[in-house]
């Protein structure tokens, strides 16, 4: 069997009514940061919203070091105007 020692082991000192607000206005705090975070994860709108800012700043980006892009979304797009123009014109 195994030996039980009588040594009674020495409680904490019990904190000061100081020390416990100033633990509890911590304990509130880091609460309230927690909330924040998880209702700034919870707002999809504004997730949503962020990504999409996002990623019109990287287009941006892109399409100022390159200007070769511009030129063809122009041709793209004023070859669709031709097609639809040529395509009404047909139909009249």
């Amino acid at each position: 069997m195994t030996e039980q020692t009588d040594k009674k082991a020495t409680p904490a000192p019990k904190p000061s009514v100081e020390e416990l607000r100033a633990e509890i206005k911590q304990t509130r705090a880091d609460l309230g940061e927690t909330v924040q975070a998880l209702a700034a994860k919870a707002d999809v709108k504004a997730r949503a919203k962020e990504q999409v800012e996002v990623a019109r700043e990287r287009a941006l980006e892109t399409v100022r070091t390159n200007q070769v892009p511009i030129a063809i979304v122009v041709a793209g797009a004023m070859a669709v105007v031709g097609i639809i123009l040529v395509l009404r014109g047909r139909r009249r």
